[in-house]
């Protein structure tokens, strides 16, 4: 072949290159799809596939094409290079994901200075959305799950109450928060104990809180698996029949798999979420058939799963908005002004923190049908991220 007719070939293979580029737009997920934080990666997974599956991969006359890099939840350089070739070598409009707090501020200032819109869907640290302009979220923050469940648990004449958190910082912002709600409503904590993030044993811990013979135990820890090992030393300690309450954050009563492994030890749990499966909404009832269609052998979707759909549907709507022409320049003001029909209920994103408005919900573990589920017995309206 000669050198010209080699030219013009590679140029033809550019050009398509080029085009079939401007006919996508990527999205890059920056998740912990391996490792002991799985359980929040595996969900953004889901709730990405269900949307897609839900409304199709085009939208504005783009296909959409979405990137995984795993970064373990806890490895902040990995979370950075992610960006960094997301954002270089696979061209992404969009970085979305971030399972704990500090992937999502190591990717902030790569998000600023790319003038790439970052959306967070899990990590739950108040305030990190102002570490860079381009970021905000649509998981939920610390202070709107415990802050107003302290205040709820104080208006029920729930009055003494013993605080058990993992000892790090959102474990103890968490029982900061709550502390803050219930002494402002009049309750008081009698009792406070912190357990390492890893490995925990319960157990000790469990009966010092029953000689303290209180209220209710407040209880946080990052995972689901952290909330089955509490409860059973809960229940085999006898805490439930001496009348001591337990309240704690929603995950750790998760419809799957902690229910199907407490069974009846879990009855009477309560705890507070921006979702629960049980929702009485035209959007969740939508949601939850086009889960089952798309993952048909799959465990329940949890809120992680439903931030993540919610997400995708922020972004083709902004896509839509745009007409498919996408930057972060245009896409941030769209975004940081949206308002949502979600799952878990009406949900806005507030312009001045760029974090989310949303309902949470105080649920019980009660049996319907035969069946645990997490029944909503109060809502808290409209509850601003800080």
């Amino acid at each position: 072949m000669k050198v010209k007719q080699i030219a013009v070939l590679v140029a033809g293979v550019l050009l398509a290159s080029a085009s079939q580029a401007q006919d996508t737009i990527r999205i890059g997920v920056i998740a912990a799809l391996t490792g002991p934080f799985a359980n929040t990666g595996k969900p953004f997974e889901d709730g990405i596939k269900t949307y897609i599956q839900q409304y199709g991969d085009k939208v504005a006359g783009k296909k959409i094409e979405v990137i995984y890099r795993d970064d373990g939840g806890t490895n902040a350089d990995q979370s950075k290079r992610a960006a960094q070739e997301l954002i270089s070598r696979d061209k992404v409009s969009f970085l979305v994901g971030f399972s704990l707090t500090p992937s999502a501020l190591a990717v902030a200032p790569i998000a600023t200075q790319a003038k790439i819109p970052m959306i967070v869907m899990n990590a739950v640290t108040t305030g990190i959305t102002s570490k860079s302009p381009y970021m905000l979220r649509t998981g939920m923050t610390m202070q709107q799950m415990t802050e107003p469940f302290g205040t709820w648990t104080a208006a029920n004449k729930i009055g003494k109450v013993y605080t058990l958190v993992s000892d790090y910082s959102t474990g103890i912002d968490a029982e900061a928060r709550f502390t803050k709600g219930l002494t402002a409503g009049g309750g008081k904590v009698i009792g406070s104990s912190r357990v390492p993030l890893a490995n925990p044993d319960y157990s000790p811990f469990v009966q010092r809180i029953k000689d303290e013979k209180p209220d209710a135990l407040f209880f946080f820890a990052p995972g689901a698996e952290d909330g089955t090992g509490l409860l059973k030393a809960f229940s085999d300690k006898g805490l439930d029949k001496a009348g001591i309450r337990f309240l704690g954050v929603g995950d750790m009563t998760s419809d799957s798999p902690t229910l199907e492994a407490l069974g009846d030890r879990a009855l009477g749990a309560v705890t507070v979420l921006n979702y629960s499966t049980a929702l009485d909404n035209p959007a969740n009832k939508a949601f939850l058939a086009a889960y089952a269609a798309a993952l048909p052998k799959n465990l329940p979707p949890t809120f992680v799963t439903v931030a993540a759909y919610d997400t995708m549907g922020m972004i083709y709507e902004t896509i839509r908005k745009l007409n498919g022409n996408v930057s972060g320049e245009k896409a941030m003001p769209i975004l940081s002004t949206m308002k949502w029909d979600s799952p878990r209920g009406p949900i806005s994103i507030d312009p001045a923190s760029r974090d989310i408005v949303q309902n949470m919900y105080i649920r019980e573990v009660k049996k319907i049908n035969g069946k645990l589920v997490n029944q909503p017995i109060g809502v808290l309206k409209d509850v601003m991220p800080n």
